[in-house]
C-alpha cells in the first residue's frame, strides 16, 4: 500500500518549499492499495505553527489564515493522529504494511526531517523511507518532462487528466490528483512496479577518508559561521533529512590548530547536495550558517589522509572520537587512562588512543580517544579542564577528519622550514607610500576573505589603469589572516572619488563591496595597525611600553625597500600562517619592509606589500647563483650563514627582547654582527620586534 501524502508551510510554495525555514502548516493524506487499487478516507488536517505569520503566497495559494491555524493541533500530536488513521484505513483494507509517496522531494526531506529535528521529537521509521512520485512518472513514462521540471499539473496534463482545480480545498486536489496518476501508472498499458523508494538515512556514519580516493565535487558544499564547539553530529543533525556520505564531515582549522567555523560537507550524490545548498542562511541555534558549493580537492585537502596508523586507529568504525587538549609532554597511555577512570572506558584499551607527535617523535600535548558508546564520551566531556599532573585538560568532541587533519599538519611541518629559491624582482628602484592629507585613495571593506589581487583587480574594472604601480595594499589580521579590508592608491583624487562612486557596495564573488575615499595619512594608520571608522582614526594600540613612539609624526616617515629585503620570499624569514588559495598563475609575492619607525606598528596589523601587479607591468624571475652572489657582495651583507648555523627558537615569552635571548645562547659563539638577522634594522626599528614570538636568529 502507499500513503499518498502532501503538505505545505506558511511560506515558500512549489520548488522552493522548506527554503525558507518556515514551518509546516498543513497535512494531506490517502491510502491507496496497490493490488486492488481502491483507496482509503482522504484525510486532511491543520497544524498550528509556532508562528502564525503566514507568507502573501501562502495566503494566496492555500486560503488559509492565523485564525484558523490557532485552532489548530501542533505538529507532534498531528503526527500522532497521522498514524494512528493510517492504521485504521489498512485495516478497512486488509493490510499492514505501506510506504509513502510524495511530490518530489521536499516536503520529507526539506520540511518534516529538519522541523522535527529542531523540536526535538522522532520521526516514526515510515518517514524515513518513501517513493518520489516524480521519479516513478518518469520511469514509467520516459518521454515525460526531466523530473525537476515535473509537478502535479505537469504529470496530469501528460495523461490527459483533468488540471483545473476545483472548488475542493487545498490539498484536497493535489492527493487526488496524485491518486489518479498512480492509477493510470498501474493500468495494463503501464503495469509500474513501485520497486526502489527514496531513503533517509538514520544516523551520520563515521569513518576514516583516503587521499587516494575520488571526490565528485558536485557532491561537496562549504558551511560557514558554525559555532565553533560544533561537532560531526551537529552539523549533521543540520542537514538532517539529507543522506551525508560515510565520514563525509570535515570541520576545517585555523593555523594554531583550532577550529575555525567551517566545515565541508560530502553528500552521496549531487541531488543531496543541490538540496543542501537550499539551507543558505537556515539556523544552527541562533546563528545562522552559510552554505556554498565546494570542491572535492578542497574536502580531500581537509579530510584525507595517507597514515596507516591513522587509518588503523580509524578503522573501528561508529565511534565517538573526543580529543584532549594540553596533556603533559610525559603522559602515557596509561596515565591518560587513569585520568578517565571506569566510568568512561575506552574502545579496545591502549589502541583506543592516538597521541599525536611532531616528525621527531616529539610529543604535542593532544591525543584523540574513542569510545564506544554517547555516554561514555558525556562521561568524558565532564572532565573537561579537570587536571592530570600539574594541568588541566581540554576535552572536545571530534571527527575523523579532524584527525587526519591534526595529524597531517603535524607530520608534515618541517623542523627547521627550508628558504626558497630567492627570487628578484625586476622592479624599479625604491618606491614609497603615499602620505599626506590628499584623498587619492580607497578603502574596500567586506572583501571576501579567499578574495586575492587578482580579484581585486576585476572588481576595479576599467580604473585599474588608474592605479599606482604597487598600489595595491592588503590588510591582514594579528593571525596573518585576510582581514576583509584593502587600501588601493590612485593616480589623484579624482580618480579615487569616480572609484568610490563607481564601486561602492559592488558585487565581488556572494558578497558586495563597501568603497570609501580616503588619504594617504588614513592608509598608512591601518596599514601599520591603526583603526579607521565613523569616529575618525584610532592610533594603532600599544600594549607594551616599549612599543609607544615618542608620536605620530613617525608615520611620515617614507617607506623604503631595501636592496637585500628584496631578495627573499617573506616564508624565509617566518613561518606562514595562512594557506593561499589555488592561484598558480599569481605571481609570488615579496616581502618590503619599511624602514625606521615606519615599521612601527607592523606586528598589530600586517602590511601585506602587493605583489607589483597593479598594474601588471612587473614580474619576477628565478634569481640565478650568480645574481644572488653579487647582490650579496654589493650590499656586504652575507645572506646565508653556514650549513647548520641557523636555529628557530619557538614558544617564547611575548616580552622577550634582544638582550634576553643573546643571555639565553650565553656561552656558546654566535656572530655578532648578524645577530639582526638578513635585514639592517635601526635602533628604533629594532626595538618593535620584540613582539613576535618566533625568532630566527643566526
Amino acid at each position: 500500500s502507499l500513503v499518498v501524502l502532501f503538505g505545505a508551510t506558511a511560506g515558500a510554495y512549489g520548488a522552493k518549499l522548506g527554503s525558507d525555514e518556515r514551518e509546516l502548516i498543513l497535512l494531506v493524506w490517502q491510502v491507496v492499495d496497490l493490488h486492488s487499487k481502491k483507496v482509503g478516507t482522504l484525510h486532511k488536517s491543520l497544524v498550528k505553527a509556532d508562528n502564525l505569520d503566514l507568507s502573501d503566497q501562502c495566503r494566496e495559494v492555500s486560503g488559509l489564515t492565523p485564525e484558523g491555524l490557532g485552532k489548530a493541533e501542533p505538529l507532534d500530536r498531528v503526527l500522532q493522529q497521522f498514524s494512528q488513521l493510517v492504521s485504521s484505513d489498512l485495516k478497512v483494507l486488509g493490510r499492514n504494511s505501506y510506504t509513502l509517496c510524495s511530490d518530489g522531494q521536499l516536503l520529507i526531506r526539506q520540511v518534516l526531517h529538519p522541523e522535527t529535528s529542531k523540536k526535538n521529537f522522532l520521526l516514526s521509521d515510515c518517514f524515513y523511507s518513501f517513493y518520489d512520485l516524480r521519479k516513478e512518472f518518469h520511469t514509467c513514462y520516459p518521454s515525460s518532462a526531466a523530473v525537476k521540471d515535473q509537478t502535479i499539473k505537469t504529470m496530469a496534463e501528460y495523461l490527459g487528466l483533468g488540471t483545473e482545480e476545483t472548488e475542493e480545498d487545498f490539498g484536497v486536489w493535489q492527493v487526488k490528483t496524485m491518486v489518479a496518476i498512480i492509477f493510470s501508472m498501474l493500468s495494463e498499458g503501464c503495469n509500474h512496479i513501485f520497486t526502489e523508494p527514496e531513503t533517509v538515512k538514520y544516523k551520520y556514519e563515521t569513518g576514516p577518508c583516503s587521499k587516494s580516493e575520488t571526490v565528485d565535487s558536485e557532491t561537496v558544499i562549504r558551511a560557514r559561521g558554525l559555532p565553533w564547539q560544533s561537532s560531526d553530529q551537529d552539523i549533521a543533525r543540520f542537514f538532517k533529512g539529507l543522506n551525508i556520505a560515510k565520514g563525509g564531515v570535515a570541520l576545517c582549522l585555523n593555523a594554531q590548530g583550532r577550529r575555525n567555523g567551517e566545515a565541508l560537507v560530502r553528500f552521496v550524490n549531487s541531488e543531496q547536495r543541490d538540496l543542501a545548498l537550499e539551507r543558505h542562511k537556515h539556523h544552527m541555534g541562533s546563528r545562522y550558517i552559510e552554505v556554498y558549493k565546494a570542491t572535492g580537492e578542497e574536502f580531500l585537502k581537509i579530510a584525507g589522509g595517507t597514515s596507516n596508523e591513522v587509518a588503523q586507529f580509524l578503522s573501528k568504525e561508529n565511534q565517538v572520537i573526543i580529543r584532549m587538549r594540553g596533556l603533559p609532554f610525559t603522559a602515557t597511555q596509561d596515565d591518560v587512562l587513569g585520568f578517565l577512570g571506569p566510568e568512561c572506558p575506552v574502545t579496545g584499551g591502549k589502541e583506543g588512543l592516538l597521541f599525536v607527535k611532531y616528525p621527531d617523535g616529539r610529543p604535542t600535548g593532544d591525543a584523540f580517544v574513542l569510545f564506544s558508546c554517547e555516554e561514555y564520551a558525556q562521561n568524558a566531556l565532564k572532565k573537561h579542564k579537570e587536571i592530570l599532573g600539574k594541568r588541566y585538560i581540554e576535552l572536545f568532541r571530534s571527527t575523523a577528519a579532524e584527525v587526519q587533519q591534526v595529524l597531517n599538519r603535524y607530520m608534515s611541518t618541517p623542523l627547521i622550514p627550508t628558504l626558497p629559491t630567492p627570487l628578484i624582482p625586476v622592479i624599479p628602484p625604491p618606491y614609497t607610500i603615499a602620505t599626506g592629507s590628499i584623498r587619492d585613495c580607497v578603502r574596500l571593506r567586506g572583501l571576501p576573505y579567499t578574495a586575492g589581487i587578482d580579484d581585486i583587480l576585476e572588481f576595479m574594472g576599467d580604473a585599474t589603469a588608474d592605479i599606482k604601480p604597487h598600489g595595491v595594499h592588503m590588510v591582514l589580521n594579528q593571525q596573518g589572516r585576510p582581514s576583509g579590508d584593502a587600501f588601493i592608491q590612485m593616480k589623484s583624487a579624482d580618480k579615487a572619488f569616480m572609484v568610490a562612486q563607481k564601486c561602492h557596495k559592488k558585487m565581488m564573488k556572494d558578497r558586495y563591496v563597501e568603497v570609501f575615499q580616503c588619504s594617504g595619512e588614513e592608509m598608512n594608520f591601518v596599514l601599520m595597525g591603526g583603526t579607521l571608522n565613523r569616529s575618525g582614526l584610532s592610533p594603532p594600540p600599544c600594549k607594551l611600553p616599549c612599543l609607544s613612539p615618542p608620536a605620530y609624526a613617525a608615520f611620515q616617515t617614507a617607506a623604503v625597500i631595501p636592496a637585500e629585503a628584496a631578495l627573499y620570499q617573506p616564508q624565509a624569514l617566518l613561518p606562514t600562517t595562512r594557506t593561499p588559495q589555488a592561484s598558480a598563475a599569481a605571481p609570488p609575492a615579496v616581502t618590503y619592509y619599511p624602514a625606521q619607525a615606519a615599521q612601527l606598528y607592523m606586528n598589530y596589523t600586517a602590511y601585506y606589500p602587493s605583489p607589483p601587479v597593479s598594474p601588471t607591468t612587473v614580474g619576477y624571475i628565478a634569481a640565478p647563483p650568480g645574481a644572488v652572489a653579487a647582490a650579496a657582495t654589493a650590499t656586504h651583507t652575507p645572506l646565508l650563514p653556514q650549513p647548520g648555523a641557523l636555529v628557530r627558537m619557538q614558544g617564547l615569552p611575548y616580552n622577550t627582547g634582544m638582550k634576553e635571548i643573546l643571555s639565553f645562547f650565553q656561552g656558546y659563539q654566535y656572530a655578532p654582527d648578524d645577530y639582526n638577522g638578513l635585514i639592517q634594522l635601526s635602533d628604533q626599528a629594532r626595538s618593535v620586534l620584540q613582539a613576535p614570538k618566533e625568532w630566527v636568529c643566526l
